[in-house]
């Protein structure tokens, strides 16, 4: 096997292998969000900043990751938009003046953070980051 066809292999395996494992996301809500569980439209109108509220009625505070396999999947599995449709929508919110963009972080740790310190907030990371400061919720379809 050539040199270039053995590199173009590696890369498309390591490729699948990240994506796959980016498949584990889980939402994290600050710990005095009392809710467990949320829908996937619940989901969307917050993120999307049709809501700024939970179904229990207390505030929401949505935060993303700047992007990365995490921020993709969570867009496609729950949100059903793609990386450029969700800036797109936003933009056009910030730049009529119907809404601010969420607050988007470099990093999981970072968002972890910033979720448990702030009441209301409302983000995902990946399975395997230690959020033991932050509460898992359940989305529901």
């Amino acid at each position: 096997m050539s040199k270039t066809r053995w590199l173009v292999l590696l890369a498309g395996f390591l490729g699948c292998w990240s994506a796959a494992s980016a498949q584990d996301v889980v939402l994290i809500a600050n710990k005095g969000v009392q809710i467990s569980e949320i829908k996937d439209a619940d989901l969307h109108a917050i993120f999307m900043g049709e809501k700024t509220r939970f179904a229990d009625g207390s505030h929401a505070v949505p935060v993303t990751l700047k992007g990365g396999a995490v921020h993709e999947v969570f867009l496609k599995n729950h949100l059903g938009e793609s990386p450029g449709d969700f800036r797109a929508q936003w933009r056009k919110a910030v730049f009529t003046g119907q809404g601010a963009m969420p607050r988007a972080f470099d990093s999981e740790s970072a968002l972890i953070e910033y979720v448990a310190a702030t009441p209301g907030a409302l983000g995902y990371v990946s399975r395997i980051s230690p959020h033991d400061n932050v509460k898992s919720l359940a989305a529901i379809k």
